[in-house]
Order: C-alpha cells, then structure tokens, then sequence
C-alpha cells in the first residue's frame, strides 16, 4: 500500500521523538514526549481539507481526495470539513482478531453468488458495528469535530481508496449519513460508514471489477452540512451522449438525497458555450429536508411547487461555469454534487464520469466524425498496442511516409476509428458514403446519415466541396475499365486462379524479405510491407471483386425493373467456386469426417493441450490415421484465427484446441459427407434460380435479349464472387509472416534480459519495438500501464459512431418490427424457428445442427459452424459483411446489427428469424437446456 507523504512525515517524526524519549530519564519529559507522541498519532487519524490534495488519497480516499482539491480552488463555496483517514480505519479493524479471516473467507466466494456475498457481507458489518473504536481516534475525531465547529450539523460520508478514480467510481457503494449532530452521534455515524465497505453491493462491485477486499481501505469524510433550498448533479459532459461540449444538470428542490435516491425527478437543464439550450420542468412531487432535531424527512410538496422551475436561467449558466472551471482542475469531464443555499452555490462533491467512451484525438478544433473501424472488420474488442499499429501501419491513406502510421486511423479506447470528416468534404463521397456503409453495417450508415443532414454540419461542409484531383482520376481509370471489361465480355473463369497465384508469390517473396534481415532493419521491413499491402491487394481484386458487387446490384435492380420482384437473387449467390473461406469450412468438415471413426481420438480432443496437441494425438489409438488430415489443414490455414486482422491475436497453429468444439459438433450432428452434398446442393440451387430468372425474362416484351443481358451478369457474379473473400486471406497470411519474425526479435530480447515474456512486445508500437531493439532498454513500468489500461478498456462498449466532441451518434435500423421484436438488418432472406445457440467466443461453440447461431460477430474464422446454423443474428454487420454473405451462399436466414443480441436473447431460448424483414422473435421465454 502506498502511504500519503503527509503520514510517512508524522510517522517519521513519532519515531524521532520516541528514540529522543529514551535518552530522558525524569518523570516530566516522559511526560511531555508521551504527550507530543499522542498528539502526532491523533494527527494521523484525522486530515482537514486545507490540509488535502489529490496527493493523499492513500490517506483519505477518492472523495476525500477529490474535496481537498476543491477547497483549495474554490475555498468556501465548499462547506468546512475533515477527513478521518485510512489509518484509523486500519487501527480499529486491527482491534479484532477475526477480521483478517471474514476477509480472507469472504475473496474465496464468487462474484454470482449473491446469497452468500449477502450473508458474508452481513456477518462483516454486524462485527464491525460491534468493535469499541479505540480511545485514541476517538479522541482525534472529536478535536477534530470541535474545531471545525461543534454547533454545526454534519454530512459523514465514505470515502474509499478505490473510489471517484478516472477508471472506476463506486459511486453509492457505502453509505452516507446526512445531518449528525452530537460526539456520539458523529461516532457512531463513522463506525457505521467503516462498516459500509461491506454492503452488499459495495462487495459485488470490487468482486466484479476485480478489486481485492483487504486492498480497499476506507477513510470518512465528515463535513459541514448546507440547508439549501435547491440542490442536484451536474455532469460537465451529457451523460446520454459523451458529449463534452454540454453540461447536463439535475435539479429538485430540497437535500439531493431525493435525487440519488431516485424518489423524485428532476428539472434538466443543458448549457453549451454559456447560452442554455434545453430546459426540460419535472414535476417534482416530493423533497427530503433536514430535520433540526437532526436527521431528514420527506415531504409532499404543494402542486404548485410541484411544476415549479427549481433553478432560474441565470443560476444554471453560472453553475455550468463553475463545472467547466471543476473540470479545467481536473483535466477530466466531472459528476458534481452541488445544492444552492440563499443563492450562493455550494460544492458538495466531484468526481470523474467513468462512463463516457474516449474520443480520439485530433490536432484541430473543427469537428470530427469518426466511425469504427472494428464494427466493420467484425472485431469489436479492445487490442493491444501492437496489433493497433499494425494496423495504422497498413492503411495506406493519412500520412506523409508509407512506413508511418496513418493520422486518419485513430485509436480510442483500445479501439481503431476512421476519421472521415475529410471525405466527407467532397460532394460525391458525402453523396455515396452513407449508401455504401448501409451495406457494411445499417447503424453505421445511418450515424453518418444524421451527421451529415445536421444544420451546422451541412453548413460547415457547404465551404468544402472539393474536387478530386486530377492526378487521382488517372490513377483510377485503368482500375475502372478493367472492372468494364470484366462486366462486359472478358473471359473471367481464369481470375480467382490468378488471385491465387499472385498471392503465393507474394507471400513467398515477403518471407524471403523477412528472413534477409534482422534487429532494427527487420522492423522497418516489416513496416514497408504493411504499407504496400492493401494497395497490391486491391490493385489486384478490384476489378473483380467490383464486377461481381456491380452485378449482384444490376441483377436485383434489372430484375425488379423487368419483373417487378428479385425472387431469384436470394439464391444466386449459393455455393460460388473459389471462395477461400468456404473451402476452409469445407476442409474443416473433412478433418470432422476423419475423426469420427476414432472414438479414442474424440476423447483425446477433449482434454487436448495446445503445447502437446499434435504430439498427443500420435500416442492414442487411430491419432496417426487422423494426423495427417489434421497436419495438412493447419499448413492450408493455421495462420488464420478470429480477430486474425490484429496482429496480436492468435494464430489456430498457435492454439488448435480453438477448432475443436467445432470439430465435435460437426462430427456429432452431421453426417459423413454431408458438408459437401449441401454445397453441391446449393450450388444446383443457385443455377435452378439462373434458369427460372432466365425463363421468366424471355417471357416478357424484347425477353430474349433481356435474357441474353442478365445471362452475361449471373455468368459474371458466380464466376467472380468468390474472390471476395481474397484480400482478407492475402493479408492475414502476411500478417502471420510478420508475427512470426517479430516474436522471433522478441524472443532475441528475452534471451538478453531485456523483457521477461516474448508476448510483452505486444505492449508496444513498431517504432517503440525498433527503438528498444537499437537501444537494447525498456521500461517495464509502460508494460504494466498498458496491461492495466488494456484490462479497463476491453471492458468499455465501443460506439460505432463518435464525434470529437465526444457525442455517440446512435441510429436504430430501419426495419418495421412487430411489439416485443427485435430489431436488424435482413440479409439473408428466409424465416426459421429454432433454439438459440448464443456464442461469444468460437472456442466455446457447441452447435447442434438446426441451432440458430447467436453471436457479438462472425469472421472467417467462425465459417465452419454455418453448416450446422439454420439461422444467423449477429449484433454488428451490414449486407455485405461476412456473416451475411456466407449466410447466403448457404441459404440460411440472417439478421445482423441487432442491438445486444446476446443479452436479449438467452441461450437455449425458442425464437424465430425473420431474414427478409430484419427481426427476431423470441417465442419461448423458457430455456432448453442442452449438454
């Protein structure tokens, strides 16, 4: 535990003084240096608010802290008051001889368990409450008390080590006693706040987040109350939102307990830039006063009262200015407890607003709109350092050298966001960006939607119409007729052959760069070829992979032009050739077959460990039968994974225990070649679709020659559609290339001493690694930072959407769903009912086949359980993401972009899959409970 300076000084000077003691042998220098004694211990039990700064929260806790800082910026506009602090805490549990055992008994229950935390936290408060509080502090609170004035009443409040902290509040997690007059009633007041670290809900929630019970300590904040006639809560930030440009206030009338209590409503008012721009008059039925014998009562207030404005206009713009100059203190947007008493504004409390989601930040002060990145790359978790830089490396737009990272790559809370604000800048793209996003994520399309169609916002972009540069239009040109040719009469059955050919070259070619060079020059390789990937990538697939999406749209807008409906599309698009990922699914079924036979090698899977998985299945009955099918998938595709994009994830080489709940679900319900009958089937599906689209032109005015037309665009989409999935697959393989020759100059520099775990360079970007390489130094404090920041940030939902004013643009999807349905986007059409199988991580998949796969997102990685689906919902992903494509190459219905399908929708449950409307049902609230 790290002690207050403050404290360490006292104690250093009790120990002086105690060793000076000893050199005296008369009666009255014992006595005055047992009296100086007594007196520096007392000292240490309590600390005034002139005497506390952000310094001393080991000794006063977070809101202690926090008040302290307030005093010394704001003086009486916030009440007098004192600390009692931690040590005295820790000397009045150190009193009992049970307490270290209640603790120790209490870290072994789970953080579920709810009936036995209550009980626990019972026993724990109820000792507590019965300990005599030592004479000493009881002493020292009553000086304390008497100098701060004795004739006053007081609000006592807790004031943990582990609370109103930038990554986590506590906030109401102890207890609060408000308006305490009399020695014993103060007493008591702080024994019972010491006992509070122990409420049921105060357990729950370091159990939760992680906080150890005998590492939290308490201090109690006694200070003066304040009778005000009006008080509330002002967030500098707007709560709903995150945006940081408005301050939020709630007001009611009376002590602010009838507020946090949630007893009443409150008036809202919002300030932005000194003008207030909502007010929103609660009807406050009741307030809670001070009574003056002590304590409070709650009382009805008359119907007049009851409609009437707590706050004037002019107070709420002077109380916003008070905020924004609490926050200029602390550097971060503040949750303000505040009461206004004969018009004089009063400042009870502050700390930070731990709920608000990082902005990524920009060099100017215009306004951004950033949208993420891992909503569109169905990798929506927080990454590691490493893995964000990789990724800025590879953008190939936003910076001045390729080896930099790209500037409109941003991270924020853990996360990559896309800073389109200067596309937006150009008419044509502000025209078809929210188009194209409504095909990758609808919420998305829509945030920007709204962004765009805002007043200030068309405004702003109304000076902004740029042009494309020349330059860039010839570079595009040659990429465009390509894509015209290859739509029009190119013979296109050699393209996905050629993809694989360019990409076997390319790859082998990056590893032999790799291997030529190490140390600092192999980093700055590795940065050169990130740069050049999605360039070579695209150069390569976009005529192609254009084609195919252009005729896909051409077919269901020709379709519904000639015959008023696309009744076939929903089928073209079944079992394409070619398609990488879908053959890994395929491959994977395969290995499923192999091992079904082998009942001693389904057992073994079970208990596999990744570091002797392929060892061990050589030692069981029918392993070496199955090795080789095994070997030759993961040489097709150990490097990919799921989140494979982030460098730091991964590889199924690295972990193949991922891939076998996978394996024993296909093995368990599909039958031996199964997998293969059902692609051939839906490719015959999809031709039948060609043919019936086909007759059915040629009966219509000028058919044959509208027949000959849309034959020409289906040859085209089946032919090409396949590649789509190409890029992704050319990429990830380098990205395994690079992970490999980066762990090897981690393991370099484990072997110098210089880290400790090769996966510690994951903490770091690839210009901090090339640095500690030259300079063979690291600093070990930045690894432990990053891990700590990395663990608060995977907590935090990302947004898809944020402005940088730190607004949430948040966008419901268009489908018109029925009362309780849940809403998304249709992708996949189709209706199925089914029981839900809710997955979060694809290491955990048991899927039966007939199950409707419920999940945050599927990547490639997750392919080889659609075979099994019979249907799809997703939470994030658009028409033309992978879970909805491969949902129809398989024929399954699919609803994707709902809204925390995996908290709504309960594992097990019975539901229906509405994939041309874009809803789900839920039609059993009873769960099946399956093996």
């Amino acid at each position: 535990m790290k002690y207050d300076r403050h404290l360490l000084v006292g104690k250093d000077v009790l120990g002086i003084v105690t060793g000076i003691g000893g050199f005296f042998r008369g009666r009255m220098y014992l006595t005055i240096f047992a009296y100086i004694k007594g007196a520096i211990r007392m000292n240490q039990y309590v600390r005034y608010f002139s005497d506390i700064d952000k310094s001393s929260l080991a000794s006063v806790g977070g809101k202690g802290a926090n008040l302290g800082e307030l005093y010394h910026v704001f003086g009486s506009a916030v009440p007098a008051g004192f600390c009692v602090t931690t040590s005295a805490y820790r000397d009045f549990v150190n009193t009992s001889g049970e307490f270290a055992g209640f603790l120790n008994s209490l870290e072994l229950i789970n953080a579920e368990a709810l009936p036995e935390l209550k009980e626990a936290g019972q026993r724990l408060r109820r000792h507590l409450e019965s300990l005599d509080m030592p004479d000493q502090i009881q002493q020292a609170i009553i000086q304390a008390w008497r100098q701060t004035g004795s004739d006053y009443a007081y609000a006592i409040r807790s004031s943990a080590t582990a609370e109103d902290l930038p990554g986590a509040s506590f906030a109401g997690q102890q207890d609060t006693f408000l308006n305490i007059e009399g020695e014993k009633q103060i007493l008591d007041s702080v024994r019972k706040c010491w006992a509070s670290l122990f409420t049921d809900r105060a357990i729950a929630y370091r159990q939760k987040n992680g906080f150890e019970h005998k590492h939290v300590l308490l201090a109690v904040v006694v200070q003066r109350m304040v009778f005000p006639e009006v008080s509330g809560i002002m967030f500098t930030a707007e709560p709903v939102t995150g945006n940081r440009k408005i301050v939020s206030i709630d007001a009611s009338f009376g002590l602010g307990e009838a507020l946090v209590s949630g007893i009443v409503s409150a008036d809202l008012y919002q300030v932005r830039a000194n003008k207030l721009i909502k007010k929103q008059i609660a009807k406050k039925e009741q307030a809670i006063y001070a009574k003056s014998e002590g304590g409070t009562v709650t009382v009805v207030l008359s119907e007049e009262r009851q409609t009437a404005q707590a706050l004037s206009d002019e107070t709420a713009i002077r109380l916003a200015g008070m905020g924004g100059s609490i926050e200029g203190h602390f550097g971060n947007p503040q949750d303000i407890e505040w009461c206004l008493a004969n018009n004089e504004i009063f400042i009870l409390q502050s700390r930070p607003i731990t709920t608000l989601y990082p902005i990524p930040q920009v060099a100017d002060a215009k306004l951004h709109l950033f949208i993420s990145f891992g909503h569109q790359q169905m990798m929506t978790e927080a990454m590691k350092p490493l893995g964000i830089s990789a990724l800025r490396t590879l953008a190939p737009i936003g910076k001045k050298l390729p080896q930099d990272e790209s500037d409109l790559l941003l991270e924020a809370g853990g996360r990559l966001y896309v800073d389109v604000t200067q596309f937006l800048e150009y008419p044509q793209i502000r025209k078809r960006l929210p188009e194209l996003l409504l095909n990758i994520d609808e919420m998305i399309g829509r945030a920007v939607q709204d962004f765009i169609g805002r007043e200030e916002v068309r405004s702003a972009l109304q000076t902004e119409n740029k042009r494309l540069e020349l330059a860039f239009v010839k570079k595009a040109l040659p990429t465009v007729f390509a894509l015209l040719r290859n739509i029009l009469y190119r013979d296109n059955s050699w393209a996905i052959d050629e993809m694989n050919l360019f990409i076997h070259h390319q790859v082998k070619e990056n590893k032999r760069k790799l291997q030529k060079v190490s140390g600092p020059e192999r980093i700055e390789q590795i940065q050169e070829i990130l740069a050049t990937l999605l360039p070579t990538a695209f150069l390569q697939v976009a005529p192609s992979m254009g084609a195919a999406i252009i005729t896909y749209k051409l077919i269901e807008n020709l379709s519904e032009k000639w015959l008023g409906d696309a009744a076939e599309l929903d089928s073209i698009s079944k079992s394409p050739s070619g398609n990488v990922t879908t053959e890994m699914g395929l491959a994977l079924g395969d290995v499923a077959d192999a091992l079904r036979n082998h009942p001693a090698v389904i057992e073994y899977l079970k208990q596999a460990d990744n570091a002797t998985f392929f060892d061990g299945l050589r030692a069981v009955p029918g392993g070496e039968d199955v090795l080789p099918v095994f070997l030759h998938y993961f040489e097709q595709y150990g490097m990919r994974g799921t989140g494979e994009i982030d460098v730091t994830r991964p590889r199924w080489r690295e972990v193949p225990t991922q891939l076998v709940p996978v394996l024993l679900s296909h093995s368990k319900s599909v039958r031996p070649g199964q997998h293969r009958r059902d692609f051939l089937a839906g490719k015959e599906e999809a031709e039948l679709a060609a043919d019936r689209l086909l007759n059915r032109l040629r009966q219509t005015p000028r058919g044959n020659l509208k027949a000959k037309r849309m034959q020409r665009l289906l040859k085209v989409h089946r032919t090409l559609i396949g590649i789509r999935e190409h890029p992704k697959y050319f990429i990830v393989q380098n990205l395994d290339l690079i992970k490999q020759a980066i762990m090897q100059e981690a393991a370099k520099l484990v072997t110098a001493g210089i880290l400790e775990d090769p996966e510690d360079v994951f903490w770091f970007s690839l210009q901090e690694i090339k640095k500690i390489i030259e300079t063979q130094q690291v600093d070990q404090k930045i690894i432990a930072r990053r891990k700590e920041k990395f663990q608060q940030e995977a907590k935090l939902a990302p947004p898809r959407a944020i402005t940088s004013e730190g607004e949430i643009i948040s966008a419901k999807p268009g489908a018109q769903v029925p009362p309780g349905a849940l809403a998304g986007s249709p992708v996949s059409a189709g209706t199925v009912e089914g029981y839900a199988r809710v997955i979060l991580k694809l290491e955990e998949a048991k899927l039966d086949k007939g199950d409707i796969l419920v999940a945050p997102y599927t990547d490639p990685a997750w392919t080889p359980l659609f075979p099994l689906a019979a249907g799809l919902v997703t939470e994030v992903g658009g028409l033309m993401t992978h879970g909805a494509v491969v949902a129809r190459e398989y024929g399954i219905p699919a609803v994707v972009g709902v809204d925390q399908a995996t908290r709504k929708i309960q594992d097990g449950q019975k539901i229906r899959v509405d994939g041309s409307q874009g809803f789900i049902e839920i039609l059993e609230n009873e769960t099946l409970t399956k093996p």
